[in-house]
């Protein structure tokens, strides 16, 4: 396991940004640790973090450092271990026929359309609901580690856009978003089955997640994806039924 002490580590700066205020649970205070310079932070480099618990948002490379909350849970799924159950058997059954489609990373308007209907359904009053196209620019399309945007069609159709970082050790699921008209779809779960399928093809054993957070319903969905490996007290281990209950 990395150390922060280790190479190459020391050749980046830590810091602690100003309390504001949590976008998970209502009522907290957050902080983030953030890695700096942000120029230094490439595919190999940004692997090395995302095991020691970061995630990235555009260019910006963080992890949750709240001052009294263990809420933030970093996750991995390890591929070969995966065994889908029922519902996630007929989401990849209702969706396989779509085509998958690597394209340029870079702004597309059709996908930006989707985007925006995706967070004013999904996500109205969140914030990312007002976000115009420079803003989901820097948070989708700024990348310096090796990124990949697939895009879904069906008969041509967008459904679906995903952003994926190619790590060392595995993908990383850094968002996707997807046609909200669709009653009973289930594509956001199709679009976590896809990655596990394409991290196993490439050989690679974990899909990082992100952070699971039990007592946010954006993001308690990723204990239905089993097993589950949580990164807790600085360890990556197994979690277990208890854990589900307890970590918080």
């Amino acid at each position: 396991m990395s150390r922060l002490h280790d190479l190459p580590y020391s050749l980046l700066q830590f810091y602690a940004t100003a309390p504001y205020e949590c976008s998970y649970i209502a009522g907290r205070q957050a902080r983030s640790q953030v890695a700096t310079p942000a120029h230094l932070i490439d595919t190999l480099l940004y692997s090395q973090l995302v095991r020691d618990g970061f995630r990235r948002s555009g260019i910006y490379t963080y992890r949750p450092w709240c001052d009294n909350c263990r809420a933030c849970i970093p996750v991995r799924l390890p591929v070969q271990q995966f065994q889908p159950n029922r519902s996630q058997r007929r989401a990849w059954k209702r969706h396989k026929h779509l085509d998958a489609i690597e394209c340029k990373l870079g702004f597309s308007e059709e996908h930006f359309d989707l985007y925006r209907r995706y967070q004013h359904s999904r996500h109205e009053g969140g914030g990312m609901d007002q976000d115009d196209r420079e803003q989901y620019a820097h948070f989708l399309l700024d990348s310096q580690v090796d990124t990949r945007l697939v895009e879904f069609r069906e008969q041509g159709t967008l459904r679906m856009v995903s952003l994926i970082d190619c790590l060392a050790d595995g993908l990383s699921s850094v968002y996707t978003f997807y046609d909200p008209d669709i009653p009973g779809a289930s594509l956001g779960t199709y679009g976590i089955l896809w990655q596990i399928a394409s991290c196993a093809m490439i050989g690679r054993p974990y899909l990082y997640l992100g952070y699971w957070i039990r007592d946010c319903n954006k993001m308690n969905y990723k204990q239905r994806f089993l097993p589950l490996e949580g990164r807790v007290e600085g360890q990556w281990r197994l979690l277990t039924e208890q854990d589900y209950i307890e970590l918080g």
